[in-house]
């Protein structure tokens, strides 16, 4: 009776299952679901049609939504370093949490051919679990931030992180506007434009046109609902004003606004700093209590102040604004102590006619070794009569990241615009610097310092064979600009290298411009220390020896239009990445590689950029015949001296005539250094000695003069 009992049961326990999954399953829903949404949704039982609106897939547990699930692709279009965007699929719950994130696609050389696969995946991973409401910074040195999501980078790829960061949050956020509650979705609402009138300071605060936060220390400290840890806090604040907190919040890139403080010239000035769609707000201090820390750095996040709308935060980063300028206004102002202007990128989706909260934190103690902040609020309203209806309502296009990436990287850039300037206007003068041997191997010295340590290890400057056939096959395929210029450093030396190609030869490059090359030579010099003797490639072989690069370029550049991960691959040849990107932190066959080239540096003379190089032979190629042939020779070179080719010249790119082959020549400018100072070159030197022309005795004897 007992069997009979429990079978009967189970039978009606498996009828009413399946009755309940039928009730609920729907017409267009999937049961079977694909494992990688599992993986994100473990319990899901089923997946509804895709929405019609918005490219989503809705997920369920019998009927009870999950959340929705989507791939990045259908709603961003952030191009990373390989030409192509990131596809990550996304899972987010009703309440606008990622549960989940997969890369479902990516092309990014630094991950597949240098770091690998893992530091990527660890870096998608922080975001599981975490809202789209949080405020996210990442590779912040200053974590102090209340309601902020740090995250690490990853060392050596910083432009793929930031690509993967604006796919993550900018997609996510379009899905919660359009699907979830509690995510306002923009409005329609724009500022009027001819609305204007001269006024004031204080007219603009009284026209709520200027917000003004003031805490008086006698408020704060009386304030019974803070707790007493952040009370002692507020007390170890200096007391050297009347007021605790006193902040004014204006909005300067509205014109009403920025007009009337900065003036037209200052003005247009900051709306050359702006992107479309971006806002900007100036912060004045002057109480006890500042928005900005004493650790505070320029072209940052304050850590201090934050900005929210809807419960989403706001990234608002220092442009600088006061670097090079004074600040300036046509209208008095009241006394400040700290003065920053702040940028609200176009993508955060933030709109200047809703409220906004502005929050001001205070660290303090929480126990003995918990810091916590907290947070003074205050809520800003600008004045609707600003607003009208927008009948357009277009949405705003993002501000593309490789802009945010030049903007960011503005010193870096402006540093390096420098040094070429001066590497120029040397080559054009170098005439008259070369009669100064010290100080020609000073400068010399100096800038292979500079270019291994700034450009190469710093900036990441070092250029590669791969942007040669990256180049060629975009310009076969579809050509996309966006992918170049994601590094600045990188599209800025393309740019000079190529123009310089044409007028000076690739001695420019290969001699001053790249950071392996500097490497080389400082193993050169290192070996010339240590007194190493040097191995001289005979004149056969040495030319054998030239044409081997120029066959590993046409290998490489054929094998791009087969495959371009294949020719990845065979680019290795090249120890750039090693050396230079990775600095030696890399798998030890691709060190002990680079660490063999430059061993073998110190027994000839820059062997890899001699024969191996396909870079160099690349751009030999397009600089065979220069505009200008700065390197002067005179009627003795060659016929009978041969000092600069078996002494002087340690690349070999000197002919046995005398003649410069620029297609090797690197123009370090030794040989001219030699000819242009008469106690060197040894025609000057015994001139005046000789009563006779050289004959064979004496040519022999100037070919081994050192």
């Amino acid at each position: 009776m007992y069997i009979k009992t429990t079978y009967l049961g189970l039978c009606i326990t498996i009828l009413i299952f399946f009755i309940s999954f039928t009730a609920v399953s729907k017409p267009g829903d999937v049961t079977d679901i694909p494992q990688q949404i599992v993986e994100i949704f473990p319990t899901a039982t089923r997946i509804g049609p895709p929405e019609i609106d918005v490219p989503v897939l809705p997920v369920y547990q019998l009927n009870q939504l999950l959340g929705y699930i989507f791939e990045t692709n259908d709603f961003t279009n952030f191009i990373g370093f390989s030409g192509d965007p990131i596809n990550i699929l996304i899972g987010i719950d009703p309440k606008g949490v990622m549960v989940g994130l997969s890369i479902l696609e990516h092309n990014e050389p630094i991950f597949i051919y240098g770091l690998g696969g893992v530091p990527l995946l660890e870096f998608v991973a922080q975001y599981k679990n975490h809202s789209i409401k949080e405020r996210y910074i990442i590779n912040s040195r200053d974590r102090s931030a209340p309601n902020t999501t740090y995250f690490d980078g990853v060392t050596k790829a910083t432009v793929s992180v930031l690509v993967v960061n604006d796919t993550i949050i900018t997609s996510a956020l379009k899905v919660a506007r359009a699907k979830l509650d509690g995510f306002i979705a923009p409005s329609n609402m724009m500022l009027k434009p001819d609305y204007f009138a001269t006024l004031t300071f204080a007219e603009l605060v009284d026209r709520q046109l200027i917000s003004s936060w003031k805490i008086s220390r006698e408020a704060a400290l009386s304030d019974t609902t803070l707790p007493s840890k952040v009370v002692a806090a507020i007390k170890a604040v200096g007391q050297d004003s009347e007021q605790f907190v006193e902040l004014y919040i204006a909005f300067i890139s509205v014109p009403i606004i920025g007009k009337n403080l900065l003036g037209e010239g200052e003005f247009a000035r900051l709306q050359e700093e702006l992107k479309p769609g971006e806002h900007a707000i100036m912060v004045l201090s002057n109480g006890d209590y500042s928005y900005v820390s004493d650790e505070f750095i320029p072209q940052t996040v304050p850590s201090r102040l934050s900005l929210t709308q809807s419960g989403l935060p706001t990234d608002i980063r220092d442009i600088d604004f006061y670097s090079y300028n004074k600040p300036s206004f046509i209208t008095t102002m009241p006394d400040y102590r700290d003065i920053h202007v702040l940028r609200l990128k176009s993508q955060s989706g933030f709109e200047l006619s809703r409220a906004m909260n502005v929050g001001l934190g205070i660290n303090y103690n929480a126990s003995f070794i918990d810091v916590q902040q907290f947070i003074f609020p205050y809520s800003v309203n600008l004045s609707s009569d600003m607003f009208i209806l927008n009948p357009d309502a277009i949405e705003v296009t993002p501000t593309p990241l490789w802009m945010r990436i030049w903007q960011d990287r503005i010193v870096i850039i402006g540093i390096t615009c420098l040094y070429l300037i001066g590497l120029t206007v040397l080559f054009i003068k170098q005439t008259s610097v070369v009669k100064h041997p010290r100080l020609t191997h000073a400068i010399r010295g100096a800038s292979l310092l500079f270019v291994l340590f700034f450009i190469g290890f710093y900036a990441q400057g070092q250029l590669s064979v791969v942007n040669i056939f990256t180049l060629l096959l975009a310009v076969y395929d579809d050509f996309k600009i966006e992918v170049f210029l994601l590094d600045p450093v990188l599209f800025i030396l393309w740019v000079f290298v190529f123009i310089s190609l044409f007028i000076f030869g690739r001695g420019l490059y290969c001699g001053w411009l790249c950071p392996f090359g500097a490497l080389q030579e400082f193993a050169g010099m290192l070996a010339k220390k240590l007194r190493i003797k040097q191995i001289k490639i005979k004149p056969q072989h040495h030319k054998f020896g030239q044409a081997i690069k120029y066959v590993i370029l046409v290998g490489l550049i054929g094998t791009s239009f087969v495959s371009l991960n294949l020719a990845s691959k065979l680019a290795e040849i090249e120890p750039f990445k090693t050396s230079i990107t990775l600095q030696f932190v890399r798998t030890w066959p691709f060190v002990l590689y680079a660490v063999f080239l430059l061993l073998l540096s110190m027994k000839i003379h820059k062997v890899y950029c001699r024969y191996l190089c396909p870079l160099g032979a690349g751009l030999a190629i397009i600089g065979r015949f220069p505009i200008l042939k700065m390197l002067r020779r005179r009627k003795e070179c060659g016929s009978p001296c041969q000092l600069c080719k078996t002494k002087k010249c340690e690349i070999d790119a000197i002919e046995k005539t005398g003649e410069i082959n620029y297609s090797e020549c690197v123009q370090c400018l030794e040989c001219v250094v030699t000819i242009e100072n008469p106690t060197i070159c040894v025609v000057d030197k015994y001139k005046g000695k000789r009563k006779r022309p050289l004959g064979k005795e004496a040519t022999i004897f100037v070919s081994n003069v050192e």
